[in-house]
C-alpha cells in the first residue's frame, strides 16, 4: 500500500487529538501528555474508529459530522464549566427541556475562542478535495485494535473506582469513561441500594450535637395553627441583606421585615443540578437532593411525605405558586409527590408584565393574594409555596422596575443587574407583606423567606465585578458569600428582632418550620430545628467537589477538575492546614452523604 493511502487517517486523527487535547487543557489545565494520549484521547479515538468502520463509501461526510458533533460537545462542556463550576454528565443531557430558562446566558458565557473547537470542520473540506479516496479501512487495523486494548484497560480500571466528584473523576480518568462509569454505578447502586442508616440521635451527635426530642424544644408550638407562607426568592443571596448602594438599601422592604423576625445569616444552599426545583424538594422534604442530575428528573412518582402531608394532617390545604411552564424540572411530576393539593403555573398566572422567563413578580404575588378569600373559606388554615422567577439570570431589567440610581462604574455590570434585579423583587416582598397585613393574615401567620441559590457565580462573574463586590462587601468575595442565602421566619408577634450566626443549610427548614408550628413528624429528614441546636455539619454536591463540607467551624472545598483540595476557617474564610478535626468531618460528611442516599433512593427511579 502506498504512503499516501495512510495520509488521510493521520489527518484525521491528528485533527481530533488536537482538539481533544485543547479540551484538556481548558478545562482541566492538563499539563501531562501522557494523559491526554493514555487515558483521554484513546476513547475519542475508539469512536472515531467506529464511525469509520460503520461509514464504509461516505467516509467523509460521516468524519465531518463526527469531528461537528464532538465540538458542540466540547463547547456545551465549557459554556457549562464556566457558569455551574462543575463537569456535565450524561445525566445533564436530561435538562436539554430547561434551555428556554437559561438560553439567554449563552452569548454571555462564550467567547470567541471558543469556537475554535469548530475549526476542524473546515479544514477537512480541504482534505475532502485533497484525498477523495481514502485507503480501505485495514490500514489502520492495527491502529483499532491498539484504541481498544487501551480503552479497555483504561475503563475496567475507572469502573473499579469510586465516583466522589464527577469533574475529578473525569480529570483523573478521562470523560468519556467518567459517563460509562456513572452509568455503570447508577445501574449497579439500583440493584445493591445502600442501607446506610442513622436514628434521630446518631444523626445529631455526627454534627455535634446532643439530641433533644422535639417536643422538648423551647420553639415548638410558638407558631401553632397559624398559616404558613414559604416565599422562595430567585437568587437572593445573604450579602445584600442590610447593604446599600449609593446611600440606598438594596432591600430595604426584607430590612425593614428583620425588627420582627428570626433572621438566619449563615445558611448555605444545597441545590443539585436542578437548582431551583432542587430547592423547592429539599424544603418541602428535608432530604438532599441527588446532585448531578435533577432531582425531579428521577422521581418514580412514589408519593413522599412532605411539608405539605404533613401539614394535610393538620387541616391545612396547600398550595405552591411559580409563573413558569410546570413541565420545566418536571415539576409536573414534583408537585404530586410532594403533594401540594392546589399548582398554579404559568398556565393560570396571567401572561402580562413578561420580564425574562414570565410573569413579573408583581403579577405572581397578585394572583397569590387573588386566590386567599377562596382558600380562607375552604380551608382552616392555608400552605402557601411561593417561588419567585423575576430576578433569574441574567437580571436584565425594563427601566420601569429598576428602583435603584446605580453608580456609573455599576451600569450593565452583571452585579449592577442583579442588584436592580433583587432590589425590585424586595418591592414586591413589601408589598405581599403590606396586603397580608391589611387583610388580618400576617397576625395569623408564620411566614418563611429564603434564597434559593447563589446568582453572582461562575465565568458571568468578571473581574471587573468581583472588584465591585470587593468595595461593595469590604472583602474579596468568598465561596461563603456566594452559597449563604438569607433565612427569615416573621409573622405578627412572634419574634423580636433576633439574628443567629449559626450555621444551617436548606435542610434545615422543614424541620425547623414544623417544630415552629408545633407538628410532631415521624419519618426522617437530614436537617434539623434551627432553633434547638448550635453545630452542625452539611454535605454539598453541586458547586463545590464531592466530598466538600460546611462544618461550624471549617469549610472544606475537595479536589475538582482544576484545584487541589483546601481547608477554609468558616468565619473568617482563611486557609488552615488540614487536621485530625478535619479528617473526622471528611469521614462523617461521608457517613451522612450514605444515608442522604438511603433516604433517596426510595423516591427515584
Amino acid at each position: 500500500m502506498k504512503k499516501a493511502d495512510f495520509m488521510p487517517y493521520v489527518f484525521i486523527y491528528l485533527l481530533l487529538l488536537i482538539k481533544v487535547s485543547a479540551f484538556r487543557v481548558l478545562i482541566f489545565n492538563e499539563k501531562s501528555v501522557w494523559n491526554i494520549l493514555l487515558i483521554e484521547f484513546p476513547m475519542w479515538a475508539l469512536l472515531l474508529t467506529i464511525v469509520l468502520v460503520i461509514a464504509r463509501k461516505k467516509i467523509w461526510r460521516a468524519v465531518w459530522l463526527f469531528n461537528f458533533l464532538v465540538s458542540v460537545i466540547f463547547f456545551t462542556i465549557t459554556l457549562y464549566m464556566r457558569y455551574y463550576s462543575t463537569i456535565p454528565s450524561y445525566y445533564d443531557l436530561q435538562q436539554l427541556t430547561q434551555s428556554s430558562s437559561v438560553g439567554g446566558t449563552i452569548t454571555m458565557l462564550s467567547n470567541p475562542w471558543d469556537f475554535l473547537f469548530f475549526l476542524d470542520a473546515v479544514l477537512l473540506l480541504f482534505l475532502v478535495r485533497r484525498w477523495k479516496k481514502p485507503a480501505k479501512l485495514f490500514a489502520i487495523k492495527y491502529v483499532a485494535v491498539g484504541i481498544v486494548t487501551i480503552c479497555a484497560i483504561t475503563t475496567v480500571y475507572a469502573l473499579q473506582q469510586s465516583i466522589i466528584d464527577v469533574s475529578y473523576f473525569a480529570k483523573e480518568h478521562g470523560y468519556l469513561q467518567s459517563q460509562v462509569a456513572q452509568v455503570y454505578k447508577r445501574s449497579t447502586d439500583s440493584a445493591h441500594a445502600s442501607s446506610s442508616k442513622l436514628t434521630e440521635r446518631e444523626l445529631e451527635e455526627l454534627k455535634g450535637n446532643t439530641f433533644v426530642e422535639v417536643r422538648d424544644h423551647d420553639s415548638f408550638g410558638v407558631a401553632e395553627g397559624r398559616h404558613l407562607f414559604v416565599i422562595q426568592v430567585e437568587s437572593l443571596q445573604n450579602f445584600v441583606i442590610g447593604k446599600t448602594v449609593n446611600n440606598q438599601e438594596i432591600t430595604p422592604n426584607l430590612n425593614q421585615l428583620l425588627s420582627e423576625s428570626a433572621y438566619f445569616s449563615n445558611v448555605f444552599q444545597q441545590i443539585g443540578a436542578g437548582t431551583t426545583s432542587d430547592a423547592e424538594w429539599i424544603v418541602n422534604t428535608g432530604l438532599y437532593p441527588q446532585g448531578m442530575i435533577p432531582t425531579s428528573n428521577s422521581l418514580s412518582g412514589k408519593e413522599a411525605p412532605s411539608l405539605a402531608r404533613a401539614l394535610k394532617e393538620n387541616a391545612y390545604g396547600s398550595a405552591t405558586y411559580h409563573a413558569d411552564d410546570v413541565t420545566f424540572w418536571n415539576r409536573d411530576v414534583l408537585y404530586p409527590v410532594i403533594g401540594y393539593e392546589e399548582v398554579f403555573s404559568s398556565e393560570d398566572i396571567p401572561s402580562i408584565k413578561e420580564v425574562g422567563f414570565g410573569p413579573a413578580d408583581e403579577v405572581l404575588f397578585d394572583f397569590v393574594v387573588g386566590e386567599l378569600p377562596r382558600q380562607l373559606e375552604t380551608y382552616e388554615q392555608i400552605y402557601a409555596n411561593i417561588v419567585t422567577v423575576t430576578s433569574h439570570t441574567p437580571f436584565e431589567m425594563p427601566d420601569t422596575m429598576q428602583y435603584l440610581d446605580l453608580p456609573s462604574e455599576y451600569e450593565e455590570m452583571y452585579i449592577g443587574n442583579y442588584l436592580q434585579s433583587i432590589r425590585y423583587v424586595d418591592e414586591q416582598i413589601g408589598s405581599f407583606i403590606q396586603e397580608l397585613k391589611d387583610q388580618g393574615i400576617y397576625d395569623e401567620s408564620l411566614i418563611v423567606i429564603l434564597g434559593d441559590h447563589s446568582g453572582m457565580h461562575g465565568s458571568l462573574v468578571t473581574e471587573e465585578d468581583r472588584q465591585l463586590l470587593s468595595g461593595f462587601l469590604g472583602h474579596e468575595y468568598s465561596l461563603k458569600d456566594q452559597f449563604t442565602i438569607p433565612l427569615l421566619f416573621t409573622g405578627g408577634n412572634l419574634f423580636d428582632e433576633i439574628e443567629m450566626t449559626r450555621l444551617g443549610g436548606q435542610i434545615d427548614i422543614m424541620p425547623t418550620v414544623l417544630a415552629l408550628l408545633g407538628v410532631d413528624y415521624d419519618h426522617p429528614m437530614m436537617g434539623h430545628n434551627l432553633f434547638q441546636y448550635k453545630k452542625n455539619l452539611l454535605g454539598m454536591r453541586y458547586y463545590l467537589p464531592g466530598g466538600s463540607y460546611i462544618q461550624s467551624e471549617q469549610f472544606y472545598k475537595a479536589s475538582g477538575a482544576k484545584l487541589s483540595d483546601v481547608l477554609y476557617d468558616l468565619e473568617t474564610m482563611e486557609i488552615r492546614s488540614k487536621n485530625s478535626e478535619a479528617k473526622k468531618h471528611m469521614k462523617d460528611t461521608e457517613t451522612l452523604m450514605n444515608y442522604a442516599d438511603t433516604l433517596l433512593k426510595v423516591y427515584t427511579e
